[in-house]
């Protein structure tokens, strides 16, 4: 069984938000592989789903707790499903990376991403990472990181935010069909 957890913050105000690239990738995902409906469960600290590919089932799950509290969730998650990190997969904005860019890594350093230190805080550093990119000049040149992550994506950004969340859908796919074998690719 694996666990992916997309991370955003939770109330409308931040549906289309920078931060919230996550959840739409696996509300995407859940759509993909037709996922029950999302239910909440308090105790975990998150809506969940699940979904079956390859016969494998795997638990998708939007955090309930805001963007630098995500660590509660995940820990209990992985606690209940008795998930190990290994088989944990975050679905993360980065603003190290430019809009559209994909990057996939097994562990390493929060960049600063509060979402990030609050998993690694709560259950180590072992998670699969999805970073997606979200930077643009105008975080460069105009706005704070943490009111950055908070607008919503430009007009420019909003046309091809399908597609890049279609193609964010598409490398977790590859993943989740054949995990060693993409993670051979990552180490080699």
């Amino acid at each position: 069984m694996k666990l992916i957890v997309g991370l955003g913050n939770p109330g409308r105000e931040y549906v289309h938000t920078r931060h919230n690239i996550g959840f739409l990738v696996i509300n995407s995902l859940s759509t993909k592989f037709n996922g029950g409906d999302w239910r909440t469960n308090k105790n975990l600290k998150s809506v969940i789903t699940d979904i079956e590919i390859n016969s494998e089932k795997i638990i998708l799950a939007k955090p309930v707790t805001f963007m630098n509290e995500s660590g509660q969730a995940v820990g209990a998650l992985q606690r209940f499903y008795k998930i190990s990190p290994e088989d944990t997969i975050i679905v993360q904005d980065d603003i190290d990376l430019v809009f559209g860019k994909l990057r996939v890594r097994i562990g390493g350093s929060s960049a600063g991403h509060n979402g990030i230190k609050s998993i690694q805080h709560h259950t180590g550093d072992s998670a699969v990472r999805f970073r997606i990119g979200v930077a643009n000049e105008e975080l460069r040149t105009h706005v704070p990181s943490i009111k950055f992550v908070l607008q919503k994506f430009s007009k420019d950004e909003q046309t091809k935010l399908p597609g890049l969340i279609n193609e964010s859908v598409d490398e977790l796919t590859s993943y989740l069909e054949s995990p060693e074998e993409y993670s051979k690719q990552l180490l080699g």
